[in-house]
């Protein structure tokens, strides 16, 4: 910024400074900073404010802006003066504001001389709105602001009696210094997130977006606007799905033409309701939807749901008509399902909400499912309901230009009806977050969900020429715990189990069953998905009682080796098959889960179905059944794991490290020098080298470096290749050295060679940094050569990484057991090459600019990890993932 900035437009601010955010009722507000045009509207806020509230923030009665003053508030210049206004509709509802500190040579605040490093902070909120977590808000916010303009501590004057304010400073997670004179608490704090302050925000922005989910799943009254008589239309679909449902509220169609739809009395607009709306469901042509934006927002209305076509699945039209719709519902205090959504629904008995285009539901269950395709939506519901699969709750977000299934994960998270989550995923509003969430939801429910578009190209990636291997995806599920599977039929046999079965303690799985082959078949299974087979497969013959059936099953399940069970059955012509399905039943152990396979019945027998948590899933093959199970294994073994911590490593300069990628106008590689330089301020030693450009400096180089050395052609192509002989290493002489040099000049027609000292012996690794489009930055890792580059053997993680996740990535390529001692070699340092990961990780949160980073050959031993190569490209950082202040999207 510079040293002007007083002097700048006050129009002029940064765009990332506005926001739509949630508030902690589930409401929403947009905070922007302020500018002169806002004048009026800070005077009539002012206005509304009562005397109390005037007192506390002026120190006195205030009951009027003047004119100066009112110009001073207004007029900023987003540097040393920043003001941030929260809007409802075109009505300011608070203000917050810092003013930087001006310091004088002896640290007096009145003083002019020089600028300080903090600033004095302050903020209202007009009644109405008080207790609704706006202040926290804008804390968050104009800290984030502070940071960015170079400050780096506020300073705030409260009257003791205010203990509304005095509460927001002291829950926002900073470490606060407090002191007191004459009714007057002063309090100072450094800006800078803390551990405890994050975790305070994220836990506000989860209640926030939890209960604007509640609002969504839980109104008390609801308007179809667009309810139609013709039964071909979808306004009269979305009516008859309600009134059927019993919602538990009232209905109130809205038709300009005719006085009632399916025998309920309608209203012209949404405005001639005589009682409140929670929930708008919006049947309009898309041309239609502004008219019908501006009665819901004079009206009060909390949520709309719009199953209206015709916004951004058309082009870029609809995609700004699209943008405008949740851009104008947000700023006032509203969420939106959709547009183009098949709806949400909600089966708690309590509700009976079928807002959607669906007519055919499931019963009740302890599942919520997000989706946004509405097609889908409705094959998903009636497969449900097939299946025999409960829902708690559905929601079908169509072209998700608001509400995404973040929100829903934060409100499952703490929903007492949801025990798990299932996930049909055409893309992610925000990846990063998507992650953080999963990962927190994962701990304690389950998450299923089928990502489409895995084998398609995706336009997001062609721009920028980067290949995103497929097995970076699925590394990123298995690191937040998510259960990824390929299409529904997997996605519905995965949360039969879930649902009804308690997790495996471990990956011993039992097989009893009335056929060898089958059990065989079963067993095969077992051992291909990494399972263990307790004991050989049980056969108690084709002519077994139902009686010797269940004590074989209940044998299987006594056995402590045993932490799951598979029933394979082919039931015998002369005994009913349900005989066996109530024996199997009433043999089941409640605390080890059971999958089974009664042949030729498709779905659960009836007899295996109990009320809640028991019922035995059934599938119609015993390789489903097993797949389904070893899932669960998978998930069982993440959730029981060690979390971990997000740790730092010690000895890093991030200042020094931000002043080397200041500022890049377009992507470029960074010279040697700046590399290791970059490096460096992470702790990271790259094995001391030179750059000789000729035959006398090769040999100089050497001798100052120390025998024996390593010499490398500059080449990229061949630099790091000892099958194209442009490497030669353990050179021990200076004759070496010079032949060395004329061979390698020659090779790559460069006067320029690498001379290296000799790192210790070890195993050639590769670690590397790569910005995924979709996630955000991954680390990577493999081990160096031609038949891992072939294979694809690298393992990914998305940042920011535990200690376990480090130690995770390093072990999981499949040639990692070379690391290991593999065959009587000495085990490499692990912990070496972990700490390499973790600073690796830590240069990637804190410089965006980095787009892409490569550590070739890193060389792991007994001694450690050494760093031979770096190759680093910086460019303009890309929007980031998951960081700052709280806000939606």
């Amino acid at each position: 910024m510079p040293e002007d900035a007083p002097g700048r437009d006050p129009f002029d601010f940064p765009r990332s400074w506005e926001a739509d955010v949630v508030l902690s009722d589930g409401g929403t507000v947009h905070l922007r900073p302020i500018t002169p045009d806002d004048g009026e509207k800070l005077r009539e806020f002012h206005g509304r404010l009562s005397e109390r509230t005037r007192y506390f923030r002026y120190f006195g009665p205030y009951p009027r802006i003047p004119q100066r003053d009112l110009e001073r508030f207004s007029t900023v210049d987003h540097h040393d003066r920043v003001a941030l206004i929260a809007l409802l509709g075109d009505d300011i509802v608070a203000v917050g504001r810092f003013d930087r500190l001006h310091r004088d040579n002896h640290g007096d605040n009145h003083g002019d001389d020089q600028r300080g490093d903090s600033a004095e902070v302050a903020f209202v909120v007009e009644d109405g709105h008080q207790g609704r977590g706006v202040g926290s808000i804008l804390l968050e916010h104009l800290a984030a602001a502070a940071k960015e303009v170079g400050l780096a501590r506020f300073e705030a004057e409260v009257l003791a009696e205010n203990g509304q304010m005095v509460r927001v400073f002291r829950d926002a997670g900073y470490q606060v210094s407090r002191a007191f004179e004459e009714g007057v608490l002063h309090l100072e704090f450094a800006i800078d997130p803390t551990d405890e302050s994050v975790a305070v925000a994220r836990a506000r922005e989860q209640a926030a977006e939890a209960r604007s989910v509640h609002n969504l799943l839980h109104p008390r009254s609801i308007a179809v606007i667009g309810a139609s008589t013709d039964p071909t239309k979808i306004g009269h679909a979305v009516l008859k799905n309600l009134l059927e449902a019993d919602f538990n509220g009232p209905v109130y169609p809205v038709n300009a033409e005719h006085r009632a739809v399916r025998g309920v009395r309608a209203y012209p607009t949404v405005l001639d309701i005589p009682d409140d709306v929670d929930l708008a469901v919006v049947a309009v042509p898309a041309a239609s939807v502004d008219e019908v934006m501006d009665g819901c927002l004079a009206k009060g209305v909390k949520a709309l749901v719009v199953v209206s076509s015709g916004y951004g699945e058309t082009g870029p039209d609809g995609l700004s008509a699209e943008r405008r719709l949740a851009a104008e519902a947000r700023a006032h205090g509203m969420r939106v399902v959709g547009p183009n959504a098949l709806g949400v629904i909600n089966l708690d008995p309590k509700v009976r909400l079928n807002a959607s285009l669906a007519p055919k539901l499931p019963a009740r269950g302890r599942a919520g499912f997000f989706c946004q395709s509405g097609a889908l939506g409705t094959a998903i519901l009636a497969n449900a309901a097939g299946w025999g699969l409960g829902l708690s709750t559905f929601v079908s977000a169509g072209n998700r230009a608001d509400v995404s299934g973040n929100d829903l994960l934060q409100y499952w998270e703490t929903d007492p009806t949801t025990d798990v989550v299932l996930l049909y995923l055409e893309s992610f509003g925000n990846p990063r977050k998507f992650a953080r969430l999963a990962r927190r939801l994962g701990r304690t429910k389950p998450i299923v969900a089928v990502k489409s578009g895995r084998h398609a190209v995706v336009p997001g990636l062609a721009a920028t020429g980067a290949k995103v291997d497929e097995a970076s995806v699925q590394a990123l599920f298995e690191q937040a715990g998510v259960i990824r599977v390929d299409s529904l039929a997997q996605l519905f046999d995965t949360a039969l189990l879930l649902a009804h079965q308690p997790l495996p303690k471990g990956k011993r799985v039992a097989v009893v069953g009335n056929s060898t082959a089958i059990g065989l078949l079963a067993a095969d299974t077992l051992l291909a998905q990494g399972l263990d087979l307790a004991g050989y497969p049980v056969d108690v013959g084709a002519q077994a009682t139902p009686e010797e059936f269940a004590k074989a099953v209940q044998e299987a399940l006594d056995r402590s080796d045993t932490d799951a069970l598979v029933v394979v059955f082919v039931p015998p012509i002369a005994v009913p098959g349900a005989a066996y399905a109530r024996a199997l039943k009433e043999a089941a152990h409640r605390t080890k889960p059971i999958v089974s396979t009664f042949l030729a019945v498709e779905g659960i027998p009836d007899e295996l179905k109990m009320p809640g948590k028991g019922s035995i899933p059934s599938y119609a093959s015993p390789e489903r059944a097993v797949l389904a199970l070893a899932r669960t294994v998978r998930y069982a073994r993440w959730r029981a794991a060690p979390q971990g911590n997000f740790t730092r490593p010690g000895g890093i300069d991030v200042d020094r490290a931000r002043s080397i990628v200041d500022n890049p106008g377009s992507e470029l590689r960074l010279d040697d020098r700046k590399a290791v330089d970059l490096l460096e301020c992470y702790g990271i030693d790259v094995v001391p080298f030179r750059i000789a450009h000729s035959e006398d400096e090769a040999v100089e180089a050497a001798d100052e470096l120390g025998y024996p050395v390593a010499m490398k052609a500059t080449s990229e192509r061949l630099r790091h290749r000892t099958d194209l002989v442009g490497v030669r290493l353990d050179i021990a002489q200076r004759e070496s050295v010079k032949a060395a040099y004329h061979d390698l000049a020659a090779l790559s027609g460069k006067p320029d060679v690498y001379v290296q000292r000799m790192a210790p012996k070890g195993v050639s690794c590769v670690l590397g940094l790569q910005d995924d489009p979709s996630f955000g930055t991954l680390v990577w890792f493999g081990l160096s050569g031609l038949v891992s580059d072939l294979l694809g053997d690298r393992a990914y993680r998305a940042v920011p990484l535990t200690d376990t996740d480090a130690a995770e990535l390093v072990a999981a390529p499949k040639a990692a057991p070379l690391l290991t001692g593999y065959r009587g070699d000495e085990p490499a340092d692990l912990k070496a090459l972990q700490d390499l990961v973790l600073r690796l990780a830590a240069l990637a949160e804190d410089l965006p600019e980095v787009r892409s980073l490569k550590l070739e050959p890193v060389l792991a031993s007994a001694a450690g990890a050494f760093v031979s190569s770096a190759r680093i490209v910086i460019g303009p950082p890309p929007s980031l993932h998951d960081a700052g202040p709280r806000r939606l999207r």
